[in-house]
């Protein structure tokens, strides 16, 4: 959280004031701000504490205006993001994590039913920069260029915005009607897109265009094969095609009986989306043990609530019509999986291949200068930029994770290095305030409340119909959740060192200026720092 930093009151030695402890101190408390578990966790990189410290107090305009400053997709990220902040959450050692990603997405909601507008831009730069992609990477660098004043220009060469959070999201999941509102919001800002438009040859764009810089955000479209012995009437499809088809008028022909050969989110959706097209058997084949499985454990309960099944340590090893042959494994001494030689046979009517996907690079091929490893651009880590002067890259085609919330994350921070790069100027990176631990806390003062959990749809909708499965707070439920949040190394003013202090040392400055101390009358008895809820102020020696 930002706030005014406070400050120590030395009253006049000559000062009429009796009773000065001051010089009975060796140590005196400090007014500190430490870094929250959340905003460090946060690839997005937004100031969770600090939207928080806006929602808590009932305003919500005010709380999301500060979170789009780093994240323009707060609807469209309450849905999809994996909350890894909540992960983090001090609160959960006193009950149950703060619900940092309800609290978000009910923020979001309210801003598209208010028509809340993203900030104006600031003035024209003159500087024009191109974006490859229109994902999420892509438009929210795009977002944070306009912000800064440069003109911007999208190419993306689907049919719609974005991206992977359209194509690889099913609808249950992510309603495209928000998706859109958050995008169109963007390009209200004065952002161009131009869909259906794919670069083929990036170096002659950008010298066609006259572009100053760019940065490239396209998306793993491409579905990564295995090879499975399998004869011609064999019904083999990849997941990406499958769910990119379901934004389409007509939907693909999986049968009744699907298998899904995978392990990921991906295998885990397009499974789901089997159930909801009809299908009375949808099974996943995957050759590790659940604990292995990188898809997120709520996504595979979700699954299995709906009745898709698993067949752990399995592999595939030949399709035939109408039947799979499934090898059964088993973990060595490392825990890896072995062939087992057992053999068992699985009717299906198609097998959908979720193995992962590959960027397609070949708008690179006539650009000096990129190095391209193990599929994705190199970049400095610090910059993203890439080995060409003035191109930027992030997203899936970077080495980094790839989930929505890391590619927003790197779309904003290329947007701020690609303005200092226009600029002629680079960006020093700031140190960070130590981490606000629990042991810094005084989690006393805080009853137990626990967390408040979203409504989901009745099993029977969610397998029939591509209805939003999770629901979102209502207004009540999310003040009483953003009230949750423990403010943890940050002074939130509740008044204790204020209260406790036996010496009336402590100075209130005003709403929003936090405290001081009058350092004539604070004997250093460390009152304050001990019954500080949120561990915000420290007790440092007296200089000799």
């Amino acid at each position: 959280m930002t706030m005014q930093k406070p400050f120590a009151i030395t009253l006049d030695p000559g000062s009429s004031l009796a009773n000065k402890t001051g010089s009975w101190r060796t140590e005196r408390p400090v007014y500190v701000d430490r870094l929250p578990p959340c905003n460090a966790q946060c690839p997005a990189g937004e100031d969770i504490q600090g939207w928080l410290y806006h929602a808590e107090s009932g305003d919500y305009e005010a709380a999301w205006r500060k979170l789009v400053r780093d994240n323009p997709f707060p609807a469209t990220m309450g849905r999809v993001c994996y909350h890894s902040c909540e992960g983090a959450c001090n609160r959960a050692k006193v009950d149950e994590a703060v619900g940092i990603n309800s609290v978000e997405r009910f923020l979001g909601d309210e801003a598209l039913r208010k028509g809340w507008a993203l900030p104006a831009p600031a003035a024209d730069s003159g500087k024009h920069v191109l974006v490859v992609g229109a994902g999420p990477s892509g438009m929210s660098a795009a977002y944070q260029l306009r912000r800064l004043g440069h003109r911007v220009t999208v190419y993306e060469a689907g049919p719609f915005t974005g991206g992977m959070m359209r194509f690889g999201i099913p609808k249950y999941r992510l309603p495209r009607d928000v998706l859109e509102a958050e995008m169109q919001r963007i390009i209200d800002l004065g952002v161009t897109v131009k869909l259906n438009t794919k670069v083929e040859d990036l170096a002659q764009t950008l010298k066609e265009g006259g572009f100053d810089a760019a940065f490239l955000a396209v998306g793993a479209h491409i579905a990564k094969r295995t090879y499975i012995p399998a004869k011609d009437s064999s019904h083999i499809l990849d997941a990406v095609a499958v769910l990119r088809s379901m934004e389409g008028e007509d939907q693909p022909m999986l049968g009744r009986r699907v298998v899904v050969y995978g392990g990921g989110n991906t295998a885990i959706d397009v499974a789901r989306t089997a159930k909801r097209l009809g299908a009375t058997e949808a099974i996943i084949v995957y050759r590790r043990t659940r604990e292995k499985m990188p898809a997120h454990d709520f996504e595979v309960e979700e699954a299995l609530q709906e009745g898709v099944m698993v067949k752990w340590l399995s592999t595939i090893t030949q399709a035939n019509a109408g039947e799979l042959t499934i090898e059964k494994m088993a973990l060595d001494a490392k825990g890896n999986p072995q062939p087992t030689g057992e053999f068992e046979t699985l009717a299906a009517d198609s097998l959908v291949l979720a193995l992962g996907q590959d960027v397609d690079l070949s708008l690179l091929d006539r650009l000096i200068g990129l190095e391209v490893k193990n599929g994705v651009v190199q970049v400095d880590p610090n910059t993203l930029m890439t080995g060409h002067p003035g191109v930027f890259a992030g997203g899936d085609m970077v080495p980094a994770d790839r989930n929505v919330t890391v590619a927003v994350g790197h779309g904003k921070k290329a947007a701020r290095h690609i303005d200092a790069w226009l600029r002629g100027a680079t960006i020093e990176a700031q140190p960070k305030h130590a981490p606000a631990t629990f042991e810094r806390l005084n989690p006393w003062y805080y009853s137990d409340a626990p967390k408040t959990m979203r409504p989901q749809l009745d099993i029977a909708r969610r397998t029939s119909s591509f209805d939003e499965v999770q629901g979102g707070l209502t207004e009540d439920n999310a003040l009483f959740e953003a009230r949750r949040c423990l403010s943890c190394g940050n002074c939130f003013e509740c008044d204790n060192c204020y209260g406790v202090c036996p010496d009336n040392a402590v100075i209130k400055l005003g709403p929003g200026n936090r405290f001081a101390i009058n350092l004539d009358y604070c004997k250093g008895c460390g009152v304050c720092a001990t019954e500080c809820p949120c561990g915000a102020i420290e007790m440092v020696a007296e200089e000799v």
